[in-house]
């Protein structure tokens, strides 16, 4: 059976992630989250259709109104949740292929759910799947006017004409943010230029958006425009690029609005939320800048825990999750990047240069090893080894091992301060993970 990884479930479409599956997580969610309205999301998978009547069944099955509101990101089901005070569930496998698909919930008010929710709905799962259910298609509302909501809401969280003069090229990945990207960076007065946002079901994550930003970079440099956008398949993620091309990350990101929010007198006990895969360079730069760093387990569920436990301002991902949590609940690619469209514009410099001296990144070289079984206490079981590791990289680096919560890898991560170190000690340990659990 799937279970919950760090952001839902998640599994190859219509063979590990069945109709039979989904059906039955509506059921479980339902009987855990409660039987009133829910809210549906999809982003463009082919696959997403089937899916989301499949989930329609199951919440129906125990009584529960929903309101589809068709391909729209992440983060504008979550403020739906917010709005309508509603559990929600998005349909997508986020930066995955096209091939896989997911299903992220939210609790009412467009929360990510805690390990005890998941662990709740995860028990009623087994049930649902042991008891089955109706295969009777179920009815919906059409809620697809939540796009355009969406769309107004970001925009007015931003001056009027806020970007007049500034050049942008987005690249919205073939996915949710096809249509509310540019509606958005255009409403707000930017000379915009939009790739891959045709998507045709099978198109989505291929060669372009976060995980892909070299597509966005060529044309950002061909047009010599100010910056370019990469969100991933869902929306949920920002990486950028500078103005000569250059990826800009989301430690940058988060280090840049971090600074601003200080700035602005709005950065909440003067404190930032990373996970631990935010490089060395990001707490140097911190705690240079006086900011203390916050971290926590990877997932943008545990970035917002620790932002809601102390009312902090900000966190996020150095994948590009980044949460501005006093106007929004998740991680919102698009507002990410308006944020520092923002910076931008009201600094007069270009992007290359406040990126560019944000902080300096630490050389990092992350290897991922497939394994036929996942190990997801493995960082325990090589807790020698990495010691050796770190002892070896003193203060000048530091070593990272865990399993995915998203795929069937083990994930070995090391800074250093040469690239030659990095490669050597992770090519190391990647090794004997391979050696002791391939």
């Amino acid at each position: 059976m799937l279970r919950f990884g760090t952001d839902g479930v998640r599994g190859v479409a219509l063979t590990e992630l069945t109709t039979e599956y989904v059906t039955a997580l509506g059921i479980a969610a339902a009987r855990v989250l409660g039987n009133g309205t829910w809210l549906i999301g999809r982003d463009t998978r082919e696959s997403g259709p089937v899916l989301r009547d499949a989930l329609v069944r199951g919440l129906c099955a125990r009584g529960a109104s929903v309101i589809d509101c068709g391909v729209l990101p992440t983060p504008a089901l979550a403020r739906c949740s917010a709005r309508h005070g509603a559990p929600a569930a998005m349909i997508t496998a986020s930066h995955n292929p096209y091939g896989d698909n997911g299903v992220k919930i939210f609790a009412v008010g467009g929360l990510k759910l805690t390990d005890e929710i998941e662990r709740q709905i995860e028990v009623e799962l087994e049930h649902a799947l042991t008891e089955g259910s109706s295969t009777e298609l179920a009815v919906s509302t059409d809620g697809r006017d939540e796009l355009g909501r969406y769309v107004d809401e970001i925009t007015s969280l931003f001056p009027a004409g806020m970007l007049t003069g500034l050049r942008v090229v987005l690249d919205c990945a073939n996915g949710a943010m096809s249509e509310a990207a540019p509606a958005v960076v255009r409403a707000l007065g930017a000379d915009v230029t939009v790739i891959n946002a045709t998507p045709d079901g099978t198109n989505i994550n291929a060669r372009c958006g976060a995980t892909y930003p070299a597509a966005v970079a060529t044309v950002v440099v061909e047009q010599q425009a100010d910056a370019g956008l990469a969100f991933d398949g869902d929306g949920d993620r920002l990486i950028a690029v500078d103005n000569t091309g250059r990826v800009v990350d989301g430690d940058r990101l988060i280090a840049l609005g971090a600074l601003q929010l200080r700035s602005e007198g709005a950065l909440t006990a003067n404190t930032v939320v990373v996970t631990v895969m935010s490089n060395l360079g990001f707490h140097h730069a911190m705690r240079d800048a006086g900011i203390t760093v916050r971290t926590t387990a990877v997932g943008d569920r545990y970035v917002l825990e620790a932002l809601d436990s102390g009312d902090l301002a900000i966190g996020g991902e150095q994948s590009g999750h980044i949460i501005y949590r006093h106007v929004a609940t998740t991680g919102d690619g698009l507002l990410a990047g308006l944020k520092v469209l923002q910076r931008v514009q009201g600094s007069g410099a270009p992007l290359a240069d406040l990126a560019g001296t944000v902080m300096t990144t630490y050389p990092q070289v992350l290897i991922n090893v497939a394994l036929a079984d996942r190990h997801p206490r493995i960082a325990d079981e090589l807790a020698a080894e990495i010691a050796a590791a770190e002892q070896e990289l003193g203060d000048e680096g530091r070593v990272l091992v865990r399993a995915s919560g998203t795929e069937p890898l083990v994930r070995v991560m090391v800074e250093a301060a040469t690239d030659a170190s990095a490669a050597e000690i992770a090519g190391r340990l990647a090794d004997l993970v391979r050696a002791r659990f391939g």
